[in-house]
Order: structure tokens, then sequence, then C-alpha cells
């Protein structure tokens, strides 16, 4: 504060022909000495006369300080009734931000809300989730914690344990917090307190085996003489603090270097100083001769002639840190608020009528009118100033101290904090510049549980902090790609997940293709039943006159012949990648042609039974024995079937979808029925045919052998119900192209059952027993018969 008044006294362009003094008072760390001090300043005189100043013609222009926030504190209430400009160099309590209880304070150094900021994204650049702190019992420790604590749970930090520094001291409390400190696993632990506070619960840990906690200091303890000494270091070694960043002021160290006790009588701290430095007394009238001649003969009188050059230079290096800095800022701001009056312009001022202050009688609330205006480069090129709440622009740096190999405690600048810099930029660490605790090589883990990987998700435990949980995998149809997911997602409807869980990958594309085995033997089981029906066409075609072709209707034979055709060959419809046209065609198809298949079995068995019921005498069925019924009921019970096709078109015909959630991990290219209702109602229809066939064929199976199919046809009945009762669940119970081929597999059986029971027999009589395709052999068959009935 001296050398800042120094300089401004001797500046040629601030406050020229002004001359700025200082008056000094130590509040001692006593609230009421704080007070009586402040007092002291205001009236100027020892015996204080509330709003009484008897100070004469030097006003009282700022008072700086204090130091310590709980000191700063009662100082503001108090010259807040005044608007008495106070600006603080080291009080950092968020509270004093609070320009309705402290309308003239304001400070140089940065509020504990972007210090606890700070800390918060340092415990977050490290990845640290499980966090212990200490706070002392005062506005300091517990505003700087809570907000410590606002901001890591903003981050997804837990609080391992909070414990109290109480500031008188008490052996049970102090031990209750290093048995805590000792019990949790958190390996980080931050400490918003005072040295005087900390020493005490510092002094119990030192002597307790805890190891392996690396230290966060608060700019209130950190770095602080009194925890150098090797008990301390042994633990606190890699300790990182935040501090306000160091100022270099030019010709500073050179002003300490030259203070000397002879040259600066005034300053009675010089000459102590003097002495604990070079380890020397001065030389005292009141001394006694022999006390003088016994310093003398060893050397420890103090001659002047000694040089601050050759001592330790730590303890310089030390007095341009923190609060020096600070302290020549706040002096200038002072300076240039005062020049901003003196250089004031009548008429054109901020008061009313555009009045200036008078620099030699100005209240005090005119004063901190331009203080709150002050903005200026300081000596180190540093843009000071105070924005609405009186504090300045905020930046920390961080230190980390190391035990020298000299035994002695070092502390180097690791990085950087900057609150106005954009998120991700704003903090600039070095790791390798730290130097951790002996227990690790590198950063520590500081987690309640170890993280979950990719594929996994975190289920918190009941009754812990957020940072505590398991993690248990994603379920099948779910993936998680980061570390710590609070919860798993879904992939893209086209996608799956990975064998790991951690990403998402295409799906297959599913569908009964010509190309794989199962599509291959169905497509030539098609074919091969195709041309079999074909083959007994041709046959039928060939021995058309023989009596076998020529019973039971042989146009209708044919028919059913070409419908079986029909059938076989709509299978291959069914493989090969669908299309909307496809769909409908194959559903369509196989419905038509068992329509038509089942209605000329029902129309074979029905003109057996008038054919023979017509032979007796008093039957007027002979009407009705021909071509032109069986073709009718053909016609009319196929019609039917192709009214319920075209409505199912019309109405919701069947179409291709992409069906991308029946099966884990494909794609299946389906048809969709369109309308289940018309689908029911198609394969209802083909169920009531042929059960209506059966019965009549049933019925009929005992009627003379050279009319009667009915028991082929029976038979023939039998296999299509059970193939298509089976269909129905297996159908419902696969799903992708195993449905299909169910289908298909239903769709072959059944015209297979359908060919085999009613052609077979004949084409076994054409071509390998020619001797019973006569009709004298079917005429005898039928005599015998007939004999046997009688």
């Amino acid at each position: 504060m001296a050398f800042a008044l120094n300089e401004i006294n001797k500046s040629s362009y601030l406050l020229p022909n002004i001359t700025l003094g200082l008056w000094i008072y130590d509040s001692c760390n006593a609230q009421s000495r704080s007070l009586q001090g402040t007092m002291w300043q205001l009236t100027g005189n020892k015996d204080p006369i509330p709003n009484y100043a008897c100070r004469g013609t030097s006003p009282l222009a700022a008072v700086i300080g204090d130091s310590q926030s709980q000191m700063s504190i009662p100082i503001a209430q108090l010259l807040g009734v005044y608007k008495q400009t106070q600006i603080s160099y080291a009080s950092t309590v968020a509270t004093l931000s609070d320009k309705s209880q402290f309308p003239s304070f304001l400070r140089t150094v940065p509020s504990d809300d972007l210090q606890s900021l700070g800390i918060a994204r340092l415990i977050n650049f490290f990845g640290w989730t499980w966090v212990g702190i200490l706070a002392e019992n005062n506005d300091y420790g517990l505003i700087g914690s809570q907000m410590l604590k606002e901001e890591m749970v903003k981050a997804g930090v837990c609080v391992a344990f909070y414990k109290i520094i109480p500031l008188f001291y008490s052996q049970e409390k102090i031990q209750r917090i290093v048995e805590v400190v000792k019990k949790m696993t958190a390996r980080v632990i931050v400490v918003f307190s005072s040295a005087e506070n900390l020493y005490p619960v510092m002094l119990k840990i030192s002597k307790s085996d805890i190891s392996g906690k690396v230290w966060i200091a608060s700019d209130g303890w950190g770095p602080f003489p009194i925890f150098n000494e090797k008990d301390f270091f042994k633990f606190l070694k890699g300790t990182i603090g935040i501090t306000i960043p160091t100022g270099n002021i030019p010709m500073f160290k050179e002003y300490l270097y030259n203070l000397h006790p002879l040259r600066t009588t005034e300053d009675i701290f010089v000459g102590q100083f003097w002495e604990e430095a070079f380890g020397c007394r001065w030389a005292d009238p009141n001394m006694d001769q022999a006390t003088l001649q016994e310093l003398s003969r060893e050397g420890k009188l103090c001659t002047g002639k000694e040089d601050l050059r050759t001592i330790d230079d730590h303890f310089f290096d030390k007095t341009i840190l923190r609060s020096t800095y600070n302290n020549y800022n706040a002096v200038y701001m002072v300076a240039h608020a005062l020049h901003a009056m003196y250089s004031c312009e009548p008429g054109k001022g901020p008061f009313f009528n555009g009045t200036c202050g008078d620099i030699k009688h100005f209240e005090p609330w005119q004063l901190l009118h331009y203080v709150w205006k002050v903005r200026f480069q300081n000596t180190m090129g540093r843009e000071i100033f105070f924005d609405k709440n009186g504090n300045p622009p905020a930046a920390y740096d961080f230190y980390n101290c190391y035990l020298t190999s000299s035994g002695s405690v070092a502390c180097v600048n690791i990085g950087h904090y900057d609150s106005g810099a954009a998120r991700g930029q704003d903090i600039k660490i070095n790791t390798s510049a730290i130097t951790w605790n002996e227990d690790y090589a590198q950063a520590p883990v500081s987690v309640c549980s170890e993280s979950c990987g990719p594929g996994f998700q975190k289920a918190i435990l009941e009754g812990q902090p957020a940072c505590c949980f398991d993690c248990i995998p994603c379920s099948k149809d779910e993936f998680s790609n980061q570390t710590d997911a609070t919860e798993c997602m879904k992939c893209p409807d086209d996608q799956w997940p990975t064998k790991r869980q951690d990403g998402c990958q295409k799906k297959s594309i599913e569908f009964l293709s010509y190309q794989e085995p199962l599509g291959m033997v169905l497509a030539v089981t098609s074919g091969l039943g195709a041309l079999m029906p074909s083959a007994i066409l041709v046959v039928f075609i060939q021995n058309r006159h023989t009596p076998v072709v020529k019973a039971n209707n042989r146009e209708l034979s044919y028919l059913l012949l070409l419908a079986l055709i029909l059938s076989f060959g709509c299978s291959l419809v069914f493989i090969g990648r669908p299309t909307t046209l496809t769909c409908i065609v194959r559903h369509m198809t196989f419905g038509i042609a068992f329509a038509i298949c089942i209605s000329c079995l029902l129309a074979k068995t029905i003109m057996v039974v008038i054919a023979f019921n017509a032979t007796k005498p008093t039957s007027n069925l002979k009407l009705w024995v021909g071509p032109r019924l069986p073709n009718i009921l053909v016609l009319t019970c196929s019609l039917v079937q192709v009214l319920i096709c075209v409505s199912w078109k019309v109405i919701a015909p069947p179409f291709y979808q992409m069906n991308m959630k029946s099966q884990m991990g494909k794609i299946i290219l389906e048809c969709n029925e369109g309308s289940l209702v018309a689908f029911c109602l198609m394969l209802g229809y083909m169920g009531l045919l042929s059960t209506l066939s059966f019965i009549v064929a049933f019925l009929a199976r005992k009627l003379p052998d050279s009319f009667n199919e009915a028991k082929f046809i029976t038979f023939s009945m039998l296999i299509f119900i059970a193939v298509w009762l089976s269909f129905i669940p297996a159908y419902l119970s696969t799903t992708g192209k195993y449905t299909v081929a169910v289908e298909i597999f239903a769709i072959l059986s059944s015209s297979a059952g359908l060919l085999g029971c009613i052609f077979f027999p004949k084409c076994y009589i054409i071509l390998f027993r020619p001797d019973m395709n006569t009709k004298e052999f079917l005429m005898g068959k039928a005599t015998g018969s007939l004999k046997k009935t009688k």
C-alpha cells in the first residue's frame, strides 16, 4: 500500500499536486477491534464520536480492507450507513456482493461463488465424483462450501461427507472430523477455511494414520507457511490450491530490497523484520553494557550494512502473491476515482445541475459514485473494473506444492480458470506439472462406484447418493454408447444393438429367397408338384375315351387337374422379395385355386350320389344326370370365393411391409393381410367347402365301385382338413420367412393329398392295368356288387 501511494504521489499524470496519505489499523482478528479502528478512521479521533469528524482539511477517501470476510462484514455494515467507500483486497464471501446490505463495499478479489465454480470445474476436470467437504463455521466457510455443493450437484458430483470446522477448539468435534476423513472412501477433500481455524484439524490428522487423500485448498488457507512443516507435508503433498492470479508488480521487489531501518524510521516493522531476517539485534540505549558486549563479541549486533539481497529470496516471492497484488489495485482504484473527481469540469459533473465534488471537501457518496465508474489498466497491463456487484473480473490460478531436495516447500502454477471464458475453454490444467502424493503416480480416482461402460446403465442404490450405483446391462433391444449412461436408448427402427450393446448396426433383411436352401427346396418341390398334375392331364387327355377317364365326369377331372397345377404353381409367388402386387396375387390365387379344387370334388361326389339313385325305377333324379349340374355347382362355389377375394382387394387388400420389431436384429419383408377378417373369411369358406365335401363323400363311400370316387375323396378331404387345421397354430407361432414356408408347405401338402388320393389310383389303372380299363370289367364289378347287396 505504501509502495502504491509512493508511485501515485510521484506521478505527473495521476492526481498532480495532490498527495495521498495512509492510516493503518490492525483489527487483530477481532470484530470489535475492526469496528473500533473503523470509527477512528471515520471520526479522526481515538475516542470516537459518532457522526462527527475532527480530521481537519484531509478528508477520508476510502477504507482499504479488511482481509478476512468476518472482519469486513461489520466494517461494511457500518461504512454503508455513511456511503463511505470500502475496497477489500482479500474478503471473498459471496454475501458481500449483496448491495442492498453492503452498498459501499467493493473488492479487488473475486467472490467466493466464482471460487466455488472454479473448484467445481477443477473437480470435474479430473473426473472426481465422490468428494468430501470441510468448512469452517463462519460465512466464508459455510456460504463458500454451500455454493460449491450446488455447483458439484450441477456437475454430477456427490458429497461423500460434509463436516463443520469449529471456530473454537473442541477436541471432540475435531476427533469426529478426523474419524470421518479416515473412514470415508472419498480420496478428494475440499477445505473452505482459514489457516488459523484449520490448523488444529490438520495437526490431529498429521498424528493419525491417514494417507492417500488429495486436498483441495480454498484461498483461505493455502499456500500458508504454517503447513510447510514436514509433519504436515507428508499427507498434504499433492495438494491443489486455488488462488487469485499473481501480479508481478514492477519495481516492487526493488522497493522491498531498499527498505532500511535507518532510512524508514517511521515504519516500526522494518526494524523488527531486519532483526528476524539477519538474526541480529539493534543496539538499544536501554540495553545493559554486558549484553551489548556479548552481542558484539558473537557478531549478533545489527550494523545496517546487511543486504537483503543475500537472504533467501523465497520471502520476496511470497509478497507478490495474493492479497499484495489486490491491495495494490485497490489503492489505484481510489486514486483513479479521486482523479476523475479532480478532473471534473463544473457544469459537466455527474451530480445535481452538473456539479462536481470538491477534491478537498467531498462527501463520501460523491467519491463512491466515481469508484463505481473506474476502469483502467494497471502497470501490468490488466484491465481493472467493478461489475454491478462490486466484484472484479474473476480469474484464478491453480497451484500445486511439493517438497524440494533441500527440504523446503515450493509451489508451482499448474493451471488457470477464467469464469468469463466459454465452457470448455474456461479451465486449463497442466497435469504433467502436478506432483501427486506418493500413493499415486497419476491423478487418483475418487468415485463411489466404478464407472459403467458402454452397454450398461446406472441403477441408483436405494438410500445412497446418485454417485453410488450398480451397473446393469441394457435390455436386448437397447444400447448405451457412453460411460455412466443414466438410461439405455432405443436404436432406430432399421437398426439394432451390437453384440456388446454399445451402439447400433444395420438390421439384416430377411425374406424367403430362391437363393437359400429352404427357398430352393420349396421352389423345386412346387415346380415338380405342378409337373405331376400336368403329366396326369396329358395322360387323361390321351386316354379320354377310356372308361376310367370317362367315369365321374371327365371335364371335372380336367378342371381339377388345371386347378391343382395352379395351386402347386402359386407357391412360387410366395418365394422371393415380396411386393404389393405379389402379396395380392399369392393369397387370392391359392384361395381361388383351392375353391375350384374342392368345388370339383364336391360336384363329383354329388354326381355319384345322383347317378346311383337315378338307376332306381321310381327316381326323379334322372333329370339331373349330365354335365349341367356339376358345372353349375363348380361355377357357383368358385364364384363365391372369387367374390370374397375381389371384396378383399377393394376394401383392404394385402400389401408389402417391412416388419422391424417382431425379430431382434432383422427386418422382415412380409405381406400384411390388409384385412384379417377377409383372410379368415377366405380360409373359412375353404374349410366350409372341404367339410361339406367330406360329409357327402363319407356318406357316399359305400355306393357301387364303378361310379364311386367317394372313398378317395373322403381320404383327400381328411388330408386337406388335417393340413389346414395344423396350419393355423403353425402359422401363428412362426415369424419371418418361416411363416411363408409354413404357408407354402400347407399348400403343397394339401395339393399333393388331393392329387394322390384322386388321380394316382386312376393313373395306376391306365398305365399299369389296362385290362381293368374296360367297360366290361367295370360293369362286371358293378354287377357283382349289386348281387351282393341283394
